[in-house]
């Protein structure tokens, strides 16, 4: 009922603004989804600056990103609640201002925790604004335009991370990291009064939402990301990262268990009992570990190892992010000519050469050769990403693929968020363990080791992909046959 009511006013506002519509409509999500991915990212390049004004580590730091994405996983599932509750306008527009606020509060902030903080808030309604952009295209759109429409909104906020690492570096070099906050506002600022004005504002009080499911996943990750963030400096044995540990597994069984017995849940959790879709989503989780924490990774490792400054080390992205845009449209045309097992297992051997590589590469190595090193990564994971999700997608019926997507961007959220948690922690630990083995070695090479355990680490992960790769595979042969 509600999206059939929100479908009719978009096309009163249709009649309204003229054939135009549909392109003010898609510039205004585009806008705010381009906002939240910049802010996403572009604070990779300021961790060594923040590392140093607040004195934390590692293991400490990264949690400026996997907060963000943890909540930001959490904030996705809010917003078919909140679309329902407030209307798309008034969804979008609380949403906008909540990650304004937090975007000023993390810029403005003195002390660590309060960061983090703020970038939990950026996570939570950043979680909440990007998955607009897919449902008002559809509205708006014929299904003939779709494609179309999708293609350029695609470009258009890929884009964000393409160009985050560079305009990052130049903040961080000419102000300050705390720039990196705020150079998103006008644009967050733009998307809003747009929304005000094109997005439909009908809501319904009777929407509802499953606030139990919402707590336990919650709580769960975050028992869950703090005690493996804790184990490197409260040790193995200690009481509280062992009882963090053992609440965040129970805290994920009963998650798990109330999903399933609930009328309206967070997560459609039956669909991974599909054949093949839970291999599926084991990819997604691989692939969202493999892209989030070697964004994380990269630019802390041209800094630190390589001595090069925030602005060098940004430039030296930007090739892979543009690789990455390049190569997503052509992964998603193939997808539908090429076996799926041909086009990801070739994402996974580009990938697992990048990693291995860095991983391999001393300190004077040539910057060229790390910009083409860090590319490969990059296009590993566009030639994954489109045959991933569209064939764990035909594996299902179609009245399943709304909740489906949900799942498989569920996976890439969290993998994301594991991913980059535990690759801190691991290049954290590595370091000091060598420090302790070559106290004599310079700053550099203590930094260097620490990244190549947590390359190689992702390589393995990536090496072990093949097999649920496989699992795929071998479903959609059966389903085919």
């Amino acid at each position: 009922m509600a999206a059939a009511s929100q479908a009719r006013t978009y096309a009163v506002l249709g009649e309204r603004f003229g054939p135009r519509y549909k392109w003010y409509v898609s510039g205004t999500v585009m806008l705010g989804t381009f906002s939240v991915v910049l802010a996403a990212t572009i604070i990779n390049v300021a961790v060594p600056a923040i590392m140093t004004r607040f004195n934390v580590a590692q293991d400490q730091v990264h949690w400026l990103a996997t907060g963000f994405l943890a909540a930001m996983t959490v904030g996705m599932l809010l917003n078919a609640w909140a679309a329902a509750r407030f209307g798309s306008r008034g969804a979008f527009v609380l949403a906008m201002g909540g990650f304004i606020l937090a975007s000023l509060i993390g810029g403005l902030s003195g002390d660590f925790t309060v960061l983090v903080a703020a970038r939990v808030g950026q996570g939570l309604t950043a979680g909440m604004i990007q998955p607009h952009a897919l449902v008002a295209i559809f509205q708006v759109f014929p299904v003939h335009r779709r494609g179309q429409a999708m293609g350029i909104y695609g470009m258009g906020v890929i884009l964000g991370p393409a160009i985050a690492p560079a305009l990052g570096g130049v903040l961080v070099d000419s102000f300050s990291w705390r720039a990196t906050f705020i150079v998103v506002l006008p644009a967050c600022a733009a998307a809003a009064g747009l929304a005000w004005r094109f997005l439909p504002g009908r809501g319904t009080r009777r929407a509802s939402l499953d606030w139990l499911g919402v707590g336990l996943l919650s709580a769960s990750l975050l028992a869950l990301l703090w005690s493996i963030a804790s184990l490197h400096r409260r040790g193995v044995f200690d009481p509280m990262v062992d009882l963090a540990l053992a609440g965040g597994i129970g805290l994920a069984v009963v998650f798990v268990a109330w999903e399933r017995r609930v009328r309206e849940p967070l997560l459609e959790l039956r669909v991974l009992a599909s054949p093949g879709f839970a291999s599926g989503f084991v990819l997604s989780m691989v692939m969202g570990a493999g892209l989030f924490a070697s964004t994380y990774l990269a630019p802390l490792y041209f800094q630190q190892s390589a001595g090069m400054s925030a602005s060098a080390s940004g430039l030296m992205l930007v090739p892979a992010g543009l690789a990455m845009a390049f190569v997503f449209p052509i992964a998603g045309h193939l997808t539908d000519r090429v076996p799926i097992r041909s086009i990801v297992a070739a994402g996974l051997v580009f990938f697992v050469a990048s990693m291995v590589l860095l991983a391999a590469a001393e300190i004077p190595t040539a910057a060229p050769w790390l910009v083409v090193w860090a590319l490969f990564g990059r296009l590993g994971v566009g030639l994954m990403m489109p045959p991933i999700t569209t064939a764990s997608l035909s594996l299902l019926p179609e009245a399943q693929l709304d909740r489906a997507s949900g799942i498989i961007n569920f996976g890439r959220q969290i993998g994301g968020a594991l991913g980059v948690n535990l690759s801190a922690v691991l290049a954290q630990y590595a370091s000091d363990f060598y420090r302790l083995r070559h106290p004599a070695e310079p700053v550099e090479r203590v930094f260097e080791a620490g990244f190549d355990y947590a390359f190689m680490a992702l390589a393995l992960l990536f090496i072990f992909a093949f097999w649920p790769l496989q699992r795929l595979s071998r479903a959609i042969a059966r389903q085919a046959g």
